[in-house]
């Protein structure tokens, strides 16, 4: 009896000391989720798709990693965009279709860095943060430390002032186009956050990001980490650029909205194409001072030995906005739309310790993707509710047939699926299309897009099988979220 006493003692301090235990991250990797915010589809040097683009550092990662032609996002807009990046599930799951929506309030819908505790990750986010209406709330679960980050810096709403981050600013902008009754959106010249303090400066936004980005990692360069670095370049305005850059390259720039002298569409519709001759020379600078802090991060990671365990992914959170000058070719269409050109992007994943180096795949993922694959290779459970898949037997050499079969967008304005090479979409009005000067053909298109990329040949009429199998799928699909999946 009393051996029997011991052994159960034993026993039991065993299981003490094995919940006690640190987990053991020994072969997991350190990750970085860097999000690009409106970049064009060619607008990455090393893809030899425009021939005025420079990205030397963006070039490291498609050097030393997976390149992705066909990755998709879940909206041709940030918000919605980005749920489906931080929870790898269709943002409509939780009711987000449009602007306007109510963000991560369900907590069933884990983010990548809740998971990533179970590993005790650091996690940090850096830049922008936008999904939905309580973005700007320190208590809503749309805030990053209410999310699972343990560190914030950056601002939480759609756009954000380049330069100016200062309250005082901002209420003397908004004192003025008040009194002078004018409609039209503010300029987001206010504070920025850390963590959930108010911090007011003028400094260049994207050297901003990358300072305090290479100060997380600085912090936590002894412990496993997760840091998201969302830039807000090469989102409007992209004329706020610093004064070095625009006396380089002698350009007079173009002026912030005055309320005072001018209705804000006339100012808006002359700063986008194809009415701001400089136009393209602003957006390349946005896009310019991002790759250098990309840089300056890798670099980082090479000196403190950190860059083989590193697994870094690399995305725009919608296509390019051709109304500022981001180039989607041989993509149709812009940011705002369901054409190619607004939710196909580049994704670039490298992790030089395990993935194969200078591989482009043509397989059809999403950015859904990245959560299942950060959880696999850090040892984690993978949701059984995500719509993402694991793409880590592809991007480890094992298995190169792995991709999506289908995929669905809804926007409210229009719809669309892709299965295999066939793509359906249906627009319903162009009243945000023409207020955001961009191209829209109304009505239901079908396209072969190994044949027609370009989204120009409609075989609606000559495809009937095909058109009914896809509008199948999609009615499946909704029918799904109308059960109740983005319900509490």
């Amino acid at each position: 009896m009393a051996l029997m006493t011991m052994s159960l003692m034993i026993l039991s301090c065993s299981d003490n000391q094995d919940k006690n235990k640190e987990p053991d991250n020994s072969n997991t990797p350190n990750i970085i989720l860097i999000v690009a915010d409106d970049l064009g589809y060619a607008d990455i040097g090393a893809v030899k798709l425009a021939n005025d683009i420079l990205t030397p550092n963006i070039d490291r990662l498609v050097e030393s990693g997976i390149r992705f032609p066909q990755a998709y996002d879940n909206s041709p807009i940030c918000n919605q965009s980005r749920i489906g990046i931080i929870t790898g599930s269709y943002p409509q799951r939780l009711g987000s279709y449009w602007y306007s929506a109510e963000g991560l309030h369900n907590p069933r819908f884990k983010t990548i860095p809740e998971l990533l505790k179970q590993k005790e990750y650091q996690s940090g986010y850096v830049g922008k943060t936008h999904y939905g209406d309580h973005d700007g709330d320190a208590t809503h679960r749309s805030f990053p430390l209410n999310h699972g980050f343990d560190y914030f810096f950056g601002h939480t709403s759609a756009r954000k002032h380049y330069m100016n981050h200062k309250k005082e600013i901002e209420d003397a902008f908004l004192k003025v186009k008040k009194e002078n009754n004018r409609k039209g959106q503010t300029l987001r010249q206010g504070s920025l956050w850390e963590n959930k303090e108010r911090v007011d400066t003028i400094a260049y936004f994207t050297e901003l990001v990358g300072e305090k980005s290479r100060q997380f990692i600085q912090k936590n360069k002894n412990k496993k980490f997760f840091l998201q670095i969302a830039f807000n370049a090469a989102h409007n305005f992209t004329h706020q650029l610093p004064q070095e850059y625009l006396d380089k390259y002698n350009l007079k720039g173009y002026h912030d909205w005055n309320p005072a002298a001018e209705e804000y569409y006339d100012w808006y519709a002359k700063g986008r194409y194809p009415n701001n001759e400089e136009g393209r020379a602003h957006y390349l600078g946005q896009v310019h001072y991002m790759d250098k802090e990309i840089g300056m991060l890798l670099d980082l990671l090479e000196e403190q030995n950190l860059r083989e365990n590193t697994l870094i992914f690399f995305i725009s959170d919608n296509g390019g906005s051709t109304p500022i000058y981001a180039n989607n070719t041989p993509l149709r269409g812009s940011k705002y739309l369901l054409y190619e050109g607004g939710i196909r992007v580049q994704m670039l994943v490298s992790y030089p310790e395990k993935y194969e180096k200078g591989k482009v795949y043509q397989n059809m993922v999403s950015a859904m993707d990245i959560l299942p694959s950060i959880c696999k290779e850090a040892n984690i459970e993978i949701p059984e509710y995500i719509d993402g898949i694991d793409l880590t037997p592809l991007l480890q050499g094992k298995n190169d047939s792995i991709q999506h079969d289908i995929l669905f967008w809804d926007t409210g304005h229009e719809l669309a699926v892709r299965k295999g090479h066939w793509k359906l979409r249906k627009s319903f009005t162009d009243e945000e299309a023409k207020y955001e000067m961009v191209e829209l053909e109304l009505g239901e298109f079908l396209h072969n897009l190994n044949n027609d990329i370009g989204e120009n040949t409609n075989l609606i009429k000559k495809e009937s099988m095909i058109l009914n199998d896809l509008e199948k799928e999609y009615s499946i699909w909704k029918s799904q979220l109308e059960k109740g999946d983005n319900n509490e």
